[in-house]
């Protein structure tokens, strides 16, 4: 500060020796030697880290062509120091960057509350809980687990449905529609199947699917069309709030993540399913690819996956494929 002070006095004409003997009046003990010392001196490691690292999380909030910051700036303290150490700064402190964030005015994203969607399908066929809240997966497609929720626009709502893969957290198939019917959650299922199909993975026989109690998911409809794709139907429980948790989690992170009113993937308002699906897009395809997932011990869905089939494989390095199997 009162080196600051100095240089700016020298600016506008005065001298050194003149500043500091005013300085000194003033009860600010310096002399002029220190002052060129101190000019002199390199600046301290930590200081040139911090600047680095500062410049690092600017770069976050610099805002792309349709004036958005970058995804990431979502990420909270842990997050976003996982997130800093795959990107050049792999010995960084968790408590260099929560004071850099703070001076940075950054504070990652809130969750807020959810809203659910689900209506009880009276007249469907009710299949048992076959994941009774135990949300894990030893493998890929082993269980997937289905959601959908709604987003407001100008124009009413739209709806949003999600299958995810229990395993890796892989977001499989999505869809929006103005309608909350059968076929809308049925073209989502639809998708995941293809895309399984499509990158060589294909859903085998027996595979889990769990959902809600929601009408679209007992419907008689949606109900055959699992037993056509040899999928076991799987339903919470009744009267229990955790009867969804995985799936539901994930329709929290979009709501919070993608069109929220500060979310990093809105450009303006939000006026029309169009608006939507240009979100979810490009939400999901940064979710399964770029996003780092803390239960995945921070890798994204499609690591996370590539690793379990390189383990298979035994192309793994001896390290990575212990550390998988543990």
């Amino acid at each position: 500060m009162i080196c600051r002070f100095i240089d700016e006095m020298r600016a506008v004409g005065y001298a050194v020796e003149s500043i500091c003997a005013v300085l000194r009046e003033q009860g600010v003990r310096v002399a002029a030697r220190t002052y060129r010392a101190w000019k002199k001196r390199l600046p301290a490691l930590r200081t040139i880290e911090d600047a680095r690292l500062t410049d690092a999380l600017r770069a976050v909030k610099v805002p792309d062509a349709k004036g958005r910051p970058r995804p990431e700036i979502i990420y909270g303290r842990r997050k976003m120091t996982q997130w800093l150490r795959r990107n050049g700064f792999p010995e960084v402190s968790k408590h260099t960057v929560d004071r850099l964030m703070r001076e940075e005015g950054m504070n990652g994203l809130v969750r807020g509350r959810k809203t659910r969607t689900t209506i009880s399908g009276k007249d469907g066929r009710r299949a048992g809980d076959l994941v009774n809240r135990d949300f894990t997966a030893a493998a890929p497609n082993q269980i997937w687990v289905t959601d959908f929720t709604y987003v407001p626009v100008y124009s009413g709502f739209v709806y949003v449905a999600l299958v995810i893969d229990l395993y890796s957290r892989a977001i499989l198939g999505w869809e929006t529609s103005t309608v909350k019917d059968t076929a809308f959650v049925e073209h989502c299922l639809r998708m995941a199947l293809w895309r399984r199909e499509h990158t060589g993975r294909p859903a085998p026989t027996g595979l889990i699917h769990h959902s809600d109690a929601g009408s679209q998911y007992t419907s008689i409809r949606y109900t055959d069309t699992l037993a056509l794709e040899g999928l076991q139907p799987s339903i919470g429980s009744v009267g229990d709030a955790y009867d969804n948790a995985a799936a539901e989690t994930v329709m929290g992170l979009f709501k919070n993540e993608a069109v929220a009113k500060d979310s990093p993937f809105r450009s303006g308002a939000l006026k029309t399913e169009t608006d939507i699906m240009e979100i979810v897009f490009e939400w999901v395809h940064w979710y399964n690819n770029e996003r780092l997932h803390s239960a995945l011990d921070h890798q994204t869905p499609e690591e996370y996956e590539q690793t379990y089939y390189d383990l298979q494989t035994s192309s793994l390095p001896d390290d990575a494929a212990n550390k998988q199997a543990a």
